[in-house]
């Protein structure tokens, strides 16, 4: 931990790498939180939600669409992490159901039907990402939020909305839930609305999906008990198809021609009995610059949780390069900070912005956040290597660190030491093919753009030796540098 501190001081992090002492700040429920935070863009139901002081059961839901989720995805997880670190119930939901239909929220064509094998590989990758993003924000949390007792924290439950829609015909859905929906409700949604006015209108298919989020509410507000669920701001038709749809049809309803409770709903359910126990929507704002630019695949720009889409190193550059317009939302929404440190370090940033304390200290909460503590590790060391003029931050680390850190990265060579062995710099670099000739390599020496280590290389027929200090990590790692972004990183290996 010396080394990953060390390392964050250097590259602008102010302050310990984690457990500050400033507590968060305190309210009777999350919501308060999240409307402090900037969490909040509607709520269906404002007193009803600020008086969740009860742990309940709460859900957001993803469709898997790809096998990873992203930044987009991210924000309304965020908010699904705090009511969990307030002791609620978190329910993530997968919509291995709806996603072959397709949600029309925000699109402006009809999505691509999946086939079962692609609907299956993203069901899984988005799985694994789900569980892994509250076990390491649960740890994340633990180092910032002293007086969060993490063990008492109810379990995080991921569904399946197929569950309860595989044994489900279409008379079913028709007989028992089509009837409470009103036509005109659901042609007036925005989502609705726009496609009809397009050329390309919108299919029956789309057109019923709000139908199908609203029965997941539904479902999950009888069977599990789940008063709350959240979505971005695109979200807030289908959502409030949901509450109205909790409003519309009691469980009453819903036993069959004989009188006996189906199959489908064989659990006790619940119904309202009041604003207290009533249905609660909230909306969170979607991810955008303070430019109007939106995130998400949609939009081609995706930056994505699964480390083999983007790497803890992209990720950490990504929020480095945050405008200063955005900085201070980010930090409210993608960390768990208490607002004060974020006052204190936007205060520093104001006075000398031209050293991206805050931008700094953004991508590396997230990082950790995203990738877990290893994951900053290699962020920062990709960071002081690719970037740094400094060769003390890098030298403390081992030949296995900068083999992690640059798995499946080009600039990384292994190189015999048999081809190295007595070669000059200029030899060197033309084996790394980071010049095309000895005398290109020579004139980079003469004008001070060739770099061995992160210093200028000032003799052309300089040999560095393999096993001594003009080697890193044990004596294997060199970082070879032509101009400003030209790296090489030869690794030494034993001659077979």
């Amino acid at each position: 931990m010396n080394l990953l501190r060390g390392l964050a001081v250097r590259c602008g992090r102010p302050g310990a790498v984690r457990g500050f002492c400033q507590r968060r700040s305190v309210h009777s429920n999350v919501v308060g939180t999240l409307r402090e935070r900037g969490f909040i863009h509607s709520v269906t139901n404002d007193d009803a939600a600020y008086k969740l002081e009860k742990p309940a059961p709460v859900y957001c839901g993803v469709d898997p669409t790809a096998d990873s989720l992203h930044l987009g995805n991210m924000v309304t997880l965020m908010g699904l992490l705090h009511f969990h670190l307030a002791g609620h119930q978190a329910l993530p939901l997968v919509g291995n159901a709806t996603g072959m239909i397709g949600d029309p929220s925000g699109k402006s064509s009809e999505r691509v039907a999946l086939g079962q094998s692609t609907l299956a590989k993203n069901v899984a990758g988005i799985e694994v990402q789900l569980e892994r993003f509250f076990r390491r924000g649960t740890r994340y949390a633990a180092q910032r939020m002293p007086e969060l007792d993490h063990r008492g924290l109810k379990p995080v439950r991921i569904l399946h909305n197929a569950d309860w829609y595989k044994d489900m015909n279409i008379l079913t859905f028709l007989g028992h839930i089509g009837r409470y929906a009103r036509v005109g409700v659901m042609m007036a949604r925005d989502s609705v609305k726009s496609r009809l006015q397009s050329t390309q209108g919108i299919s029956f298919t789309e057109f019923s999906y709000q139908l199908l989020q609203a029965y997941d509410f539904w479902y999950l507000y009888h069977h599990h008990g789940c008063r709350v669920q959240l979505g971005g701001s695109d979200q807030w038709g289908n959502i409030t198809a949901g509450t109205d749809l909790i409003h519309r049809m009691p469980f009453s309803e819903t036993k069959n021609e004989t009188g006996e409770v189906s199959a489908l709903y064989d659990t006790p359910g619940t119904n309202i009995k009041g604003s207290e126990s009533g249905p609660i929507g909230i909306t969170i704002p979607l991810l955008t610059t303070a430019s109007g630019e939106k995130f998400g695949k949609s939009a081609g720009n995706a930056i994505w949780l699964d480390e083999n889409r983007t790497s803890a190193f992209d990720v950490y550059q990504f929020f480095v390069k945050t405008a200063d317009a955005d900085v201070e939302k980010f930090l409210k929404m993608f960390t768990l900070l208490p607002l004060l440190r974020i006052e204190q370090v936007m205060l520093a940033h104001r006075e000398a912005p031209e050293l991206f304390v805050a931008q700094k200290l953004l991508a590396a909460e997230v990082t950790e956040l995203i990738h877990g503590i290893p994951g900053l590790q290699r962020a920062l060391l990709s960071t002081a290597v690719l970037f740094g003029d400094q060769l003390s931050p890098i030298k403390q680390f081992s030949e296995q660190d900068f083999v992690d850190t640059f798995a499946h990265d080009q600039r990384i060579v292994s190189v015999p030491a048999s081809d190295i062995d007595g070669k000059t710099i200029c030899d060197i670099a033309v084996r790394l093919g980071s010049c095309t000739s000895k005398s290109a390599a020579a004139r980079l020496v003469s004008m001070g753009g060739l770099y061995w280590n992160n210093k200028p290389v000032a003799d052309r027929m300089w040999r560095p030796l393999a096993g001594t200090d003009d080697f890193l990590g044990e004596g294997t790692i060199g970082i070879l540098r032509t101009g400003k972004t030209n790296y090489r990183i030869l690794r030494v290996i034993n001659d077979v």
